[in-house]
């Protein structure tokens, strides 16, 4: 046949004809798996015959592995709670298990495939799914990157520079503390996706319309999970109130949140990365990121920090996702939050994104990252910075009087410290080397 959706799928293509992208195709997998599960458990309920369950799994199995990727053609932003989206599956579904009947049987998409279900407990159980083996492979990507700042934090240990506060000369440090810090900031995320992790194994499955499980049944409900967690290796389970999952989504929104606040910081780090590498000459100069590419069609030679811009663009997105999720979860009312379809491109997005810009920041930046000894040096030694390593010996009031002359006389604290005989040469090297 030309294609298995029906009516529904063809009032939504009318309905919805927008030139966005398709609903994305990890949701569309997620919901397949649940209906899969929904077909054995309905089964074992007594609602449905074996033929028809045997049918319907077939029909799954067939989408899960990516034959019939061109039977879902809805566009990703639309209204009703996603009932269009979920009506698509459950066209597909049933024309297939009929064809596989060879239509002895005909599977009807409500009455068979979404038995004991509705869109409400479907799609954002569905969404929980995918988001759960998104999220296993943003964390494997963290871990690794986590990894090589640490191992960056050893290689640079021994480089001194200047630590800088509101852009300012502050106080001496390493090159090798500042990346320790990044893996610090970077590790602590880590933990929070697992928190989301477990957000997302907690469902309403088995809530249908309002979550009160009108039309399912206990077996029922019994048998989908324990068949869920069979077919995909999960751990889900029911939540307590089947109603508070179907009304509020906020789980969506912790979710998103997790991932945006690992993107603030590393969008700092990305920031911090491109006032480092500043130059060749006329900037900072500190550290040297790889070139990947031409930086410029005009100015020959010049390379720009490709990488760590494409982490701040990731971060832009990503809050921008935020927002959006944010308001359509504020925009459920009373027993269903009804703006999944937003919520499903925008958290996906955002998930999915943000791993794989990790792991080519990862690749294409910070392995290759090299140091500038000479210029940590140079910048180290012609700052103020070790004004405040002087100040217990020699006084606040002296040090502030050293510092204004150096700011004068364009001298560094060195050569006036050990020029004016404040403190010898010995006595100034020992105090550095111990603060820092």
């Amino acid at each position: 046949m030309r294609h298995y959706y029906g009516a529904e799928t063809e009032k939504a293509l009318k309905n919805f004809p927008f030139s966005t992208h398709l609903v994305r195709m990890e949701f569309i997998l997620a919901m397949v798996q649940i209906k899969k599960a929904a077909a054995v458990a309905n089964f074992a309920a007594g609602n449905t015959s074996k033929e028809i369950q045997n049918a319907i799994t077939k029909a799954c199995d067939e989408i899960l592995s990516g034959k019939h990727n061109n039977q879902f053609p809805l566009s990703s932003f639309q209204g009703g709670a996603g009932t269009a989206i979920h009506m698509n599956v459950n066209e597909v579904i049933a024309n297939r298990a009929t064809e596989i009947l060879k239509g002895k049987i005909k599977v009807h998409p409500n009455d068979h495939v979404n038995a004991s279900q509705s869109t409400n407990d479907v799609n954002p159980s569905a969404l929980k799914v995918a988001s759960l083996f998104l999220l296993e492979d943003l964390e494997k990507k963290l871990y690794s990157l986590v990894k090589t700042f640490q191992n960056k934090s050893k290689e640079f240990k021994n480089i001194n520079k200047l630590a800088r506060t509101h852009t300012q000369d502050a106080v001496p440090t390493t090159l090798g503390a500042e990346f320790l810090s990044y893996s610090e900031s970077l590790k602590k995320h880590e933990s929070q996706i697992k928190t989301a992790q477990d957000l997302c194994r907690v469902l309403n499955l088995g809530g249908t319309a309002i979550g009160n499980s009108i039309n399912a049944s206990p077996v029922y409900i019994r048998e989908v999970y324990k068949e869920l967690n069979k077919i995909i290796n999960g751990k889900f389970y029911k939540a307590n109130n089947l109603m508070s999952k179907t009304s509020g989504q906020t789980d969506f929104l912790m979710i998103s949140q997790i991932v945006t606040a690992m993107c603030v910081d590393l969008s700092k780090i990305a920031n911090d990365f491109k006032f480092m590498s500043s130059g060749p000459n006329g900037g900072i100069g500190e550290i040297i990121l790889p070139e990947i590419q031409k930086g410029s069609s005009i100015m020959p030679g010049k390379v720009n920090p490709v990488m760590p811009e494409t982490m701040n663009q990731l971060y832009y997105l990503v809050s921008g996702n935020n927002l959006s999720i944010e308001k359509a979860v504020e925009g459920a009312q009373m027993e269903l939050g009804v703006m999944i379809p937003i919520m499903v491109d925008k958290l996906i997005e955002s998930i999915q994104l943000s791993t794989e810009v990790i792991n080519q920041f990862h690749k294409l930046c910070v392995v290759g990252i090299k140091a500038d000894k000479e210029k940590c040096k140079h910048h180290l030694e012609n700052s103020t910075a070790y004004a405040t390593l002087l100040t217990p010996r020699l006084g606040y009031d002296k040090v502030s009087e050293i510092v204004k002359k150096s700011v004068a006389t364009k001298k560094s604290l060195r050569d006036i410290v050990v020029g004016e005989k404040y403190l010898t040469e010995w006595e100034f090297e020992k105090i550095i080397n111990s603060k820092i």
